[in-house]
């Protein structure tokens, strides 16, 4: 499983429900499609992480690499239902981060 790593904060005024529930609409619909595996939409807790891995947490699971690369293909076509999906997501987050992580030890 290959897992794509969003770390974020919410732009000033923006509502966390509200993030919370855009999250999910975007994130489901590129699952009900087939473009990811599944997610997670986690806050950070206490105040205990570096302030550069920021508020919010998003994890989204892919089987492999072509599975992700659907994923970054859909969410850069400009279609609907998923470009306005992202775009209700993208534009509530500020100071964004990425990473990409793999299950190890590699399954063979």
């Amino acid at each position: 499983m290959n897992t794509y790593h969003i770390w974020c904060d919410l732009k000033p005024g923006e509502s966390a429900p509200e993030f919370a529930d855009a999250v999910a609409d975007y994130l489901g619909e590129m699952r009900r499609g087939g473009a990811i595996e599944g997610y997670r939409l986690s806050r950070r807790k206490l105040g205990l992480a570096s302030a550069e891995f920021g508020e919010f947490h998003i994890a989204i699971e892919c089987l492999d690499l072509a599975q992700l690369d659907k994923a970054f293909e859909a969410a850069a076509a400009h279609r609907e239902p998923i470009s306005s999906k992202h775009a209700a997501v993208y534009s509530k987050v500020q100071n964004v981060r990425f990473g990409l992580y793999r299950d190890y030890p590699d399954q063979l």
